[in-house]
């Protein structure tokens, strides 16, 4: 927990730019039966019956101190999904980057075992090298800030049905440029001091040892 505390500490540094990272799923539901439309005074209704059409996988990589993000949305969530949009992350959005930070959760495929699995050995090396993780621990992933912008996402952007990926890939398109045309960003607040102060109890005991 401290260490992702003192890495949002650390000044903006366009050599070494700090991401946060963070996936979600997003269900794709069509309506079979056309919504009725809004007119004044009521809002628009849909029918409680809906057709599922899968499920979608949505990585959110923000930069809280340039109030930048990007989404990309994929068919499934898999080490190789993760593996490709981190290359991205690399040569296409920080390509001048001497060292890329990252800020991640534990899930099983947030590993840089992913880009062996995806890539030829050297290109996997040259990958592993690109990035420094600073992982949240079990249970802490709040502190990840790209939470944020995917909660954000969602209140703004997904919540109500989406029929099938295209449209949902456009819709979040849209969400995103215009976000990063404001430019918002994270005023994160919470400190290792806080930590230590209001999160004691996750603070490992040590009994007092006397030396004789």
């Amino acid at each position: 927990m401290e260490d992702v505390l003192e890495v949002y500490k650390l000044p903006y540094d366009a050599h070494r730019p700090l991401i946060c990272m963070d996936e979600m799923p997003k269900q794709l539901l069509a309506d079979k039966q056309e919504p009725l439309p809004c007119q004044v005074g009521t809002p628009t209704r849909e029918d409680y019956e809906y057709k599922r059409n899968g499920v979608a996988d949505l990585f959110m990589v923000f930069e809280p101190l340039a109030g930048k993000r990007f989404v990309e949305v994929t068919e499934k969530r898999r080490k190789i999904e993760w593996a490709t949009v981190m290359k991205q992350v690399s040569d296409v959005f920080y390509p001048q980057a001497e060292k890329i930070l990252v800020v991640l959760d534990n899930l099983n495929t947030h590993s840089p075992s992913a880009f062996y699995e995806t890539f030829e050995p050297e290109e996997a090396r040259r990958l592993v090298e690109r990035f420094e993780f600073h992982f949240t621990p079990k249970h802490g992933s709040w502190l990840n800030m790209a939470e944020i912008e995917l909660s954000a996402l969602v209140r703004q952007c997904l919540d109500r049905r989406i029929p099938e990926i295209q449209t949902l890939a456009q819709e979040v398109q849209a969400w995103q440029e215009q976000r990063n045309d404001e430019v918002v960003k994270v005023q994160w607040q919470f400190t290792t001091t806080d930590a230590r102060t209001k999160l004691k109890h996750l603070y490992p005991k040590f009994s007092g040892v006397t030396d004789h």
